[in-house]
């Protein structure tokens, strides 16, 4: 009896745990208020289409308290089989904003880079398209973003 109570006492504290962690986590990410990621388009569309296409809310995956859209059932499939190589980088924010001062920027989800197998979102509008200014000096905003998000996901 002893060592169940010790046993579903661990189990609560690790459920407890991860749903604090997925909460934490889901609160830096850039979400709609039914916090549904990349203003609903389907990430996994950047990668096998290389464009930005809407997704559906009937085809909805929750991954660690954050909603992702998908256009298709192939692309829902994928993003289950794989979520992290799916997911946008800095949590959906603005890269270049990152890299440049840290902070979370608002991004046009029409406006993207694939690097190294990740996904970057940019802010674009108002004649201020952060993707041309992320390419002039990719190598060190890259290094900066990295570093920056790391503060937001302690």
């Amino acid at each position: 009896m002893k060592n169940q109570l010790i046993m579903l006492l661990i189990a609560f504290v690790s459920i407890s745990s991860f749903a604090q962690t997925e909460a934490k986590r889901a609160e830096q990410f850039n979400l709609e208020k039914n916090k549904v990621a990349v203003q609903g388009y389907d990430v996994v569309s950047y990668f096998k289409q290389n464009k930005a296409v809407k997704g559906n809310k009937d085809l909805a995956v929750s991954y660690q308290g954050v909603i992702y859209y998908f256009s298709s059932q192939t692309n829902k499939d994928a993003f289950k089989k794989s979520p992290a190589s799916f997911e946008p980088q800095y949590g959906g924010w603005c890269a270049y904003a990152m890299g440049n001062s840290g902070e979370k920027v608002e991004i046009n989800p029409e406006t993207f880079k694939i690097l190294d197998g990740k996904l970057y979102l940019f802010y674009n509008a108002f004649f201020n398209n952060t993707l041309k200014s992320w390419n002039k000096d990719e190598v060190n905003l890259k290094k900066k973003a990295d570093l920056n998000w790391k503060n937001y996901i302690k």
